[in-house]
Parts: structure tokens; sequence; C-alpha cells
């Protein structure tokens, strides 16, 4: 389908940085085909009127475990290995597939609503975020969260299921899929190597929680004499292409391990605030030269999946941690939630460019947080909260309008995800 955005102010992304212009844009099926003048004989078949709004690319949140909605602000306030071990696995035990895709479909409503038009999520029930992500209209890039010791049963099984759930969505474009080992305390060196060889015969690449918590990083310096990251750079898991969630406790060596290797590392600050893991030493990786993105984790320990909340943390708390109103630039964290989450993925989105999938979204200038209209990029980062998202498309594809989805009943997913909640908690 050919579609013309008229009327709106386009967020453009230079080597100097954001700037905004008034523009008309025009998409062909799922790409951006032209800024400004349409393509020679053009003809819309959609138009949609952007006059008061602000168009930028859709946001990239790279780490988050959807089906766990159904938990949010049911283990909040205790520490990190109570909250997983005691509260939060236990009741994933009870959880149903079903349950899970209700959970996937709630995380993918608050997302899109909130802007951000692409996942990268980490699950545990075969099929049913990936079917969410096609029912809902978004964006999703699929880990099967592995865990494991050596040839055991389950991890086998889980490998096999990751297969299969690449085999079953093979033809559905707004997918793609990684293989997820879940964190270097869940799976052994056995296991781990054995993902790595599966990772080389499926051309995969990796996703993984890192150097989350002081008592990941103690155990493994512990066990192996040396710390998460650099015993996974021993493995070659880096030789992959990887996005490292949290990376919260890492030595100045670990960075350049990081640098070195290309390792996409996805912040998750509000995540690692709440569960008193501590903040991630993002001015140093940035001067490292690590390559950075932004995740929500999940809405069990977040509490929310909002990407612009995040975004306005990331810049703050650093500012604040360091004494220095210069790091951490609003700019550069736009960046990390656009174009920085879109590489992370291997993804052409993040960026409002010829050639790039058209993933956009359509913000309602008209919101006292927007005015005066001073430096709409910075307020992205500081003023907005999400709720000014107007339209979404996604392939070109709108997927919310006048702030409702399109392509799901609210009302239905919302019965729905409380029913599910209710059966877990019986």
């Amino acid at each position: 389908m050919n579609t013309v955005i008229q009327n709106g102010l386009l967020l453009l992304e230079t080597k100097a940085g954001f700037e905004t212009k008034m523009a008309d844009l025009f998409l062909q099926d799922d790409k951006i085909v032209a800024i400004g003048k349409g393509p020679e004989g053009f003809q819309p078949e959609q138009v949609i009127d952007a006059k008061e709004k602000l168009v930028m690319p859709g946001l990239v949140n790279c780490h988050t475990h959807t089906y766990m909605s159904l938990f949010r602000n049911l283990a909040d306030d205790i520490a990190f290995d109570d909250w997983l071990f005691r509260r939060i696995m236990p009741l994933e035990d009870k959880l149903t597939p079903e349950d899970a895709y209700w959970g996937a479909m709630l995380s993918c409503a608050e997302m899109l609503k909130t802007g951000t038009t692409t996942f990268l999520d980490m699950h545990m029930f075969q099929g049913k975020t990936a079917q969410a992500a096609v029912d809902t209209g978004m964006r999703g890039v699929i880990s099967r969260g592995l865990v494991g010791e050596g040839n055991d049963a389950g991890g086998a099984q889980r490998l096999a299921e990751a297969r299969a759930e690449m085999e079953q969505f093979l033809d559905c474009p707004n997918l793609s899929f990684r293989l997820g080992p879940h964190a270097i305390y869940t799976c052994d060196t056995d296991y781990l190597q054995i993902v790595l060889e599966k990772a080389s015969e499926w051309k995969l690449p990796l996703h993984i929680h890192l150097s989350e918590t002081r008592n990941e990083v103690e155990q493994c310096l512990a066990k192996h004499g040396k710390t998460p990251v650099a015993y996974l750079n021993d493995l070659g898991f880096f030789d992959h292409p990887t996005v490292a969630a949290h990376c919260v406790h890492v030595t100045e060596d670990d960075q350049k391990i990081l640098a070195e290797k290309g390792v996409f590392v996805a912040l998750n600050p509000k995540s690692n605030m709440k569960l008193g893991n501590g903040f991630a030493p993002v001015k140093a990786m940035e001067d490292n030269g690590v390559a950075l993105c932004l995740g929500t984790d999940s809405a069990a320990s977040n509490n929310s999946l909002n990407l612009f909340s995040e975004m306005n943390f990331t810049a703050l708390i650093h500012k604040g941690t360091g004494e220095d109103a210069q790091a951490v630039s609003g700019q550069d964290v736009l960046r990390m939630a656009t174009s920085g989450g879109a590489r992370a993925l291997g993804l052409n989105c993040g960026k409002i460019e010829v050639g790039y999938l058209a993933d956009l979204v359509l913000l309602d200038l008209n919101r006292p947080q927007f005015c005066p209209r001073h430096n709409l990029p910075a307020a992205l980062t500081y003023s907005a909260n999400g709720s000014e998202v107007d339209t979404v498309l996604v392939g070109g594809c709108v997927v919310v309008e006048q702030g409702r989805l399109t392509m799901v009943d609210e009302t239905e997913l919302y019965r729905k995800a409380q029913e599910a909640l209710e059966r877990v908690q019986r």
C-alpha cells in the first residue's frame, strides 16, 4: 500500500544529533521511499494527517519478558534472590501456555500504546510471544529462555522448542529469532557450549542476562576465577552477535572486552533500581566504546514497559550519581532507544530515512509537556511520558489509531489477563 503522512514534523537523526523538519513522508508497503516530495507517479492509497504531531521512529525495547506482565505489582520491595527464586519462579511454574499468551498480549499492547514498535523477548512458552506479536502487529525478536546442565533432558527440550518455534513462524516478516541462554548461573559450562554449537549451526545471534548482580559476579569469580564477562568471552560466546542485558557490575577490563567484541549492552535502569542491583556504569561504558541500547525488563520488576520512562531515568540517574550534569545526554539516550536498539537487533529501522522500515510513531504535540516547543528532541527524553502517542505504524500498517489498538479488542484483552492472574494465584 502507498501511504503519505502529511503536514507532520519529522524527527530526523543526523551525524550532529537529532533535529526536526516539517515535511511529508512517503511509504510504499513496509518501507520509507521519500521525504518531502513523493516519487514520480506516486499515488497514495492512504493519507494520514499529521498536523500538530511529531513523527518519530518507533522505539526499540532490547530486553523484556512479555509473559511476565501478569506478575505486575505482585512481588515488590524485596531483594533480587527472593524476588526471582521465591516469588516469581513459583508463579511461573503455575502458568499455562494460554496464560503466557495473554501476558504477552498485554505487554505488546502496553508497548505499542507508549510508542514501542519492536522488542527483544526472552520467554518460556513456545510460540506464545511470537503469536502475540503477530496478533498485535508488533515487530518481535524472539528468544526461548534456555536453562540446562550439560545434556540434561530439560535443556535439550528447550533447544528443540526454540527450533520448532522458528520453523512455525518462518513466514512471518515481522519476526526474527535468537537463542537465549538465561544466565551463567542457570546454564552450566557444558550447556553453554551446546548452545553455542547450535547458534553456529542455526546461524543465530544470542541474548543473555549478564553481570546483573554482585552475587552473580562473586559466584563466578569463586567458581571460575574470572568475571562473568571474561568467562563468556573465553568460551567464545561473544564470537556470536550478542545482546547482553544489564551489565551493572562490569569492570573496565570487562567493558573493553564488550567493546572489542561488539556486544550490545541493553540497559534496564528501572528494573535494576527496583531490585536493588545498582546502576550500570553508562558513562564509563560510553567512554570505552561499548554499544548501548535500552530495555525495560519485565513488568514484574519495572513495573512498566514504557520506554519513554526508561529514557528519562537513564539520562537523569547518571547525572545525579556522577554529579555531572553533562553525563549521558538526552540525545545519547534517544539514540539508544531508536537507532541504537535497531542496530543491536540487526534491523533496518529506528530512523526516518529512505529505505528504512516504516516503523513510526505520531505524538500529539498539543500537550502541556511539549509547550513551548523549544527543543523537541530533548522533550522526548525529559518531558514525554508516552501518553502523547496517537498513531503507530509497524511496517507501514497502522496498529494504533487515536490511541487505540486497531488489531485487538482491548476490553477482552484486559479481561483475559485478569482471569489468567486469578487462576495462577489460586
